[in-house]
């Protein structure tokens, strides 16, 4: 099993992080670099979270390896015990201290592969969200016709990003060359640039996590109020609709400038490619709006034509983007809104049914696999959503309650060594103790898993008004999920060292001389910068609890909700008139899909009722005509035995028409049709005295012929 949970591992992780990158990204339409790019800072950043327990287990194994030579390397002692009798004196028998024997554990990962490991993937990542996210951001969202015009506007908007960065790091660099007393080596230096990104990343760190550690718990609990639910979704139902309204308004305001432009530059303009880049990128009907009217060919030199710059065409073209974007994601979170308040609805009408069936008002348009009829059925479905959902929550949130407390207790109390104060340093050390390699990889794992979900969690809900905002279903745009990259790779280093912080594994902080994991190894010794790792790492940390008691008391949202932003705080007028009106957009729609749903039944009850009748007609009138051919066919080859041929014609025609008579008396009456526009070519239909079905018999071709047969 040597270095196969390693592989293991890698191998999980990237799928995990592929689907996480799937279901947010659109990938037949966003850039193949701004999905590699996302989708290699998310994967290292898991890998991190998912590696270091194995790290930790292999790192206690080492230090009990050590303790073992060490008792090993000691000789006894052999004290002499001086007798009370004068003059007798005994000798102690030596006594050997039996040394403690070390279990291999089961993912022990061999020396010399995780130090290598390490340094990739923290490397890869800082280069990732230091350099290449930042520009890569700015290349995705900018408006440029080629290549090169898009690297040229990246590199513009990041000179100043870039610049400050050159600046600092200059000016440290002349400050230690000029200063006489400090001769740092280059591995000081490396050590003071990742001590300065993981000082950004663990001020950026704590703010995440004190929202993270009690919204997480709260979200469940409130999910198990269903009527506190229900009513939050009204709320988000309103301020949807406000900035779905908003979007389509901005999407049409968008299209009539586009629609200015195209029509201003013809087919001949040399421009004009650059038009068709941007009616790419355009709503299929627009396209098509637009399409129809469009001349042939008109020459562009007319002076009276003022024609746009290639750079407003490339300003245009970054808001086409910006805004079908924006409306494509508004339209479809406001779809998947309405399922959720439908639902909602429907489980709090079901919730007095005494048949124990769960009955949906519309079907779901989402995909559903095909077990799901055999094993959710509507039974499990009413116990799962009427009865057993609102439980579950409500233990899943009291749980993660605990953990919250013991996070912020740990995060207080950290620094403590005598006596160990932090809770998850006193279960690594009682599992250390028997060497349960897999009770410390799990309690590791769980720990920072769980550190991990608060952190991340509040990533993907904050959002900064429209330039940042993951949006699930695949409604991201490139921009959001490259910040993400960023935010991700700038967290999660200084969140796993402040985990080794918390279970007594970092000597910086612990200041105990133990073996350190491979993981710290190359973060180098925190003692360069005394000032950051005796102060900075150990204080900060406890200013959770006080983000903590603010997010509980929602001082933000109320803070947020004064200054004009709609926020849901149940005591608020605003709020209450926002419920309202999103309960009623609720009903409009609800309405709407019943009228379409009616509508789409009574089309297939008139199709299964008349479909059939209409194909008998059919293959009934087709079986006439065939034999109507045979009999006229007949009465040309045989003569009927008759001296006067104007008789013969006559009654020879006045059999076929009592004979087809009588043969269209059995058949089943068709409904008219006033909308048909073709008659039938039979020439015997035109002689006969019924007018042809579908047509009035004013507008019947055998008007003037109608006495005929009298």
């Amino acid at each position: 099993m040597s270095g196969a949970a390693l592989g293991i591992e890698i191998v999980v992780v990237f799928f995990l992080a592929l689907f996480l990158l799937h279901r947010y990204a659109d990938f037949r339409k966003q850039q193949r670099m701004v999905l590699f790019g996302t989708l290699l800072a998310w994967y290292l950043c898991f890998l991190i979270v998912f590696i270091l327990p194995l790290d930790i287990s292999t790192t206690i194994y080492k230090q009990c390896k050590i303790d073992h030579e060490e008792h090993a390397s000691v000789s006894t002692v052999t004290p002499l015990l001086s007798n009370q009798t004068a003059g007798n004196a005994t000798t102690a028998t030596p006594t050997k201290s039996v040394p403690k024997v070390c279990y291999k554990p089961w993912s022990y990962i061999p020396d010399g592969i995780m130090p290598v490991f390490w340094r990739v993937v923290y490397w890869t990542s800082q280069c990732l969200t230091w350099l290449l996210l930042p520009f890569m951001q700015s290349y995705a969202r900018s408006g440029g016709f080629s290549i090169t015009g898009k690297i040229k506007t990246a590199l513009i908007e990041n000179a100043i990003y870039y610049g400050t960065y050159l600046l600092i790091f200059g000016s440290l660099l002349i400050y230690v060359a000029v200063h006489p007393q400090w001769h740092l080596s280059w591995y000081e230096l490396q050590t003071i640039g990742i001590t300065a990104a993981n000082t950004w990343g663990l001020f950026l760190l704590v703010l995440l996590l004190g929202y993270g550690l009690v919204e997480i718990p709260r979200s469940y609990w409130n999910a198990s109020r269903r009527g506190h639910l229900l009513i939050k979704t009204y709320f988000k139902a309103a301020k949807l609709m406000t900035e779905k309204a908003d979007a389509e308004e901005n999407l049409e305001d968008v299209m009539e400038e586009v629609r200015k432009v195209q029509e201003s530059i013809k087919y001949n303009h040399p421009l004009r490619k650059y038009i068709d880049t941007i009616l790419r990128k355009c709503p299929v009907e627009y396209q098509e709006k637009m399409g129809r009217n469009m001349d042939d060919y008109e020459d562009f030199d007319d002076k009276q034509n003022t024609y746009p710059s290639e750079k407003n065409l490339v300003k245009l073209h970054k808001q086409v983007i910006y805004a079908v974007q924006r409306h494509n994601r508004t339209h479809v979170q406001w779809q998947i809104l309405l399922q959720q308040a439908m639902h909602l609805e429907d489980v709090a009408k079901n919730e007095t049914s005494s048949a124990h069936q769960f009955v949906h008002s519309f079907p779901s348009t989402e995909p559903t696999s095909w077990l799901s009829p055999y094993l959710y059925t509507p039974t499990v479905e009413w116990y799962w959503e009427c009865l057993l959902r609102q439980w579950f929550y409500r233990l899943l949130a009291v749980v993660l309650s605990l953990f919250s407390v013991g996070v912020v207790w740990s995060e207080c109390t950290f620094f403590s060594i005598h006596p160990v104060l932090s809770l998850f340093a006193v279960f690594i050390q009682l599992a250390e103790r028997d060497y349960n390699y897999l009770y410390i990889e799990m309690a590791c794992f769980i720990t920072i898993f769980f550190l991990c979900t608060c952190v991340y969690s509040t990533v993907f809900r904050i959002r900064v008004f429209n330039y940042y905002y993951l949006a699930s279903h695949h409604q991201t745009d490139a921009y959001s999920l490259q910040f993400s990259g960023m935010l991700f790779c700038r967290l999660t280093p200084p969140l796993c060292l402040n985990f080794l912080g918390l279970i007594h594994m970092d000597s910086a902080i612990s200041h105990q001389l133990k073996e350190q994991t491979a993981y710290t190894s190359i973060m180098g010794s925190m003692r360069v910068l005394s000032f950051i790792a005796n102060g900075f790492y150990i204080y900060y940390p406890m200013l959770i609890l006080l983000l903590c008691i603010a997010t509980y008391f929602s001082l933000g949202t109320r803070c947020l909700n004064l200054l004009g932003f709609q926020q849901f705080v149940g005591d608020n007028e605003m709020t209450s008139d926002l419920i309202d009106e999103g309960k009623e957009l609720i009903r409009r729609e609800k309405r709407k899909r019943q009228r379409t749903e009616d509508g789409e039944n009574r089309r297939r009850e008139w199709k299964e009722r008349y479909g059939n009748t209409r194909e008998d007609t059919a293959r009934n009138r087709n079986r006439n005509e065939a034999a109507e051919m045979t009999e006229t066919n007949y009465s040309d080859t045989v003569p009927i035995p008759n001296t006067n041929p104007n008789r013969q014609a006559k009654y020879s025609r006045t059999g076929r028409g009592t004979e087809r008579d009588s043969i269209e008396l059995l058949e089943d009456a068709e409904p008219l049709d006033f909308n048909a526009e073709t008659v039938s070519d039979d020439p015997l239909e035109a002689d006969s005295t019924r007018h042809v079905p579908g047509r009035y018999l004013s507008m019947s071709s055998s008007r003037s012929r109608i006495f005929d047969d009298v």
